[in-house]
């Protein structure tokens, strides 16, 4: 064991791990943030690359079981009907993501209250606003002051444009009546901070290397170095230590070369997203927690929301252009987000419209469909599809149940010999319908927007990549892992950020408000270090 003990040591540097390790840094204690991963390089990235696509669904495909790079562990989700997605380094998850941006809604922290389902959180929106005002900040988010469907509040960037894409998908949408907004989206579109503005070149979600893309390696991390925050890459953590009082006393952790170290901590933050953190705390047993750290609830691992994904394609006869601008960022319609007591579930979703396919994705998924045949008449049946379809995400609201749950692996371990997550997961029926209406909607707008062959399907299996609700948070230490402020009931100085305080999942992209709550937890922490552990 070492004797170098830090103030603070923070495991995992992804959006919540490098927003907390930014807040904290002007406290002056000593920070450590333990990364398992590495620092990417932007040259490397497939979006530099003619082959991009093919790189994008292999070297950078979003499941780490099938990317199996060094720094990801495996994840067995054979019981679930979505696989999960995620990206182990620096900036974690945000160097894939689409960095589609909304916030969740101040319905989504009172769900019980309005609607009779899941619980109410124990903070609500206008608790977390400052923190969203301050994140848009210091990542450089773009969006169009005046969305009915929010609260007020003013991007610092101007939006994303729409393209002819966008413009199409506008048309029919007013066509039908129903909402729709330019999406706020951590993509700059101006010159910001010293990085240039977005070139709209498409592959946003095979690495952004022109660091428009507001990924955390980029944005907090610069800052939090810069503060004197170290950060030690290439560090696998197996466990969370403990001692007799109840008390977190650092981390165990294999470096590159697989030598295991001891390091201590005064307070330990877990950032390592919905599968990564209950998979820690569950494998850091001990005398005073025989079921996992922070456990005596039962709750480490239980009431694990993904976001139930629905596609909805559609084929245009004009060239759009569609595959060219932010891959993931064009607009968004809300008109089925709330609960509406004539149909048949509770909650709603959020319709996103995303760009077309590039030109190797086109050609692969027409030949799959038996559209674009390999051969006589391969082009013309390509240039029939290329850059004439738009897609539609439907991102629909999980609610909470404990048999959704990450548990221990039996067997699969990552190649430190740590037990792999195993995921159970079942689509619930109230998600089942809310699924299908979307896909009906979406596929009305589509047809509305002047689209003559359109596609749906849902739930997509490659699309866990919002990992929510495992180590919720509550006042009620019987009911929630941590409090309403982060920490842990059971062990006093032991913090969780990220997506697993999640009481419920919204029905939207949940970075920006997971970066809110990091900071708010943060913010609590400093205000209350005096008495920190009382």
């Amino acid at each position: 064991m070492s004797d170098d003990v830090v103030d603070v040591l923070i495991i995992g540097a992804g959006a919540s791990g490098a927003a907390v390790a930014w807040s904290l840094a002007e406290t002056k204690m000593r920070i450590l943030c333990l990364e398992q991963g590495g620092w990417m390089n932007p040259s490397e990235y497939a979006s530099t690359k003619r082959d991009w696509e093919i790189l994008q669904n292999t070297d950078f495909a979003i499941s780490p079981n099938f990317r199996d790079r060094a720094a990801d562990y495996p994840i067995n989700d054979d019981e679930s009907p979505i696989a999960v997605a995620n990206f182990n380094a620096v900036g974690g998850s945000t160097i894939l993501y689409s960095a589609h941006f909304p916030r969740m809604h101040p319905s989504d922290f009172r769900v019980n209250s309005l609607d009779g389902v899941a619980d109410d959180w124990p903070i609500d929106y206008p608790t977390l606003e400052p923190f969203f005002a301050e994140n848009d900040r210091n990542i450089g988010v773009s969006g169009l002051a005046g969305d009915p469907a929010y609260p007020y509040h003013e991007p610092p960037l101007p939006p994303v444009p729409l393209g002819l894409s966008g413009e199409t998908m506008a048309r029919g949408f007013n066509k039908m009546g129903w909402h729709w907004w330019p999406s706020d989206t951590a993509i700059i579109t101006k010159p910001y901070e010293g990085r240039e503005q977005c070139a709209n070149l498409g592959p946003c979600n095979a690495g952004c290397a022109q660091g428009a893309k507001s990924s955390a390696d980029i944005t907090y991390w610069p800052m939090a170095l810069r503060q004197g925050v170290e950060l030690r890459t290439d560090c696998r953590v197996r466990e969370v230590t403990v001692d007799e009082n109840d008390m977190a006393t650092g981390a165990i952790y294999f470096d590159a070369d697989g030598v295991e170290h001891h390091q201590r901590a005064e307070v330990v933050i877990m950032a390592c997203n919905g599968v990564g953190t209950p998979r820690l705390l569950l494998n850091s047993m001990s005398s005073n927690f025989p079921n996992g750290l922070a456990n005596r609830s039962g709750l480490v691992g239980k009431n694990l929301m993904f976001h139930p994904w629905g596609y909805v394609s559609g084929v245009f006869d004009q060239p759009l252009a569609s595959h060219f601008g932010p891959q993931g960022s064009c607009m968004l319609s809300q008109e089925f987000y709330e609960t509406d007591p004539n149909r048949d579930f509770v909650r709603g979703y959020n319709m996103q419209i995303t760009r077309g396919a590039g030109p190797v994705a086109t050609a692969r998924n027409g030949m799959a469909q038996g559209k674009i045949p390999w051969g006589a008449g391969h082009h013309q049946a390509f240039e029939t599809y290329y850059d004439r379809t738009i897609h539609m995400g439907l991102c629909c609201e999980d609610l909470p149940e404990e048999h959704n749950a990450v548990t221990l692996d039996p067997k699969l371990t990552d190649s430190n010999g740590i037990p792999a997550p195993k995921v159970t997961y079942t689509l619930s029926e109230n998600s089942r319908k809310m699924l299908d209406h979307g896909l009906e909607k979406g596929s009305e707008v589509m047809k509305a927007a002047g689209a003559w062959d359109i596609q749906s399907h849902g739930p997509i299996r490659m699309a866990g990549w919002h990992l929510l609700g495992t180590a919720r948070m509550g006042k009620d230490a019987s009911h929630s892992v941590v409090n309403e402020w982060g920490r842990s009931h059971d062990v006093r100085n032991l913090f969780i950020v990220d997506g697993s305080v999640f009481v419920t999942s919204g029905a939207v992209n949940p970075t920006t408000t997971l970066q809110a709550v990091a900071l708010y937890i943060a913010d609590a922490m400093k205000r209350n270090l005096a008495n920190l552990f009382d």
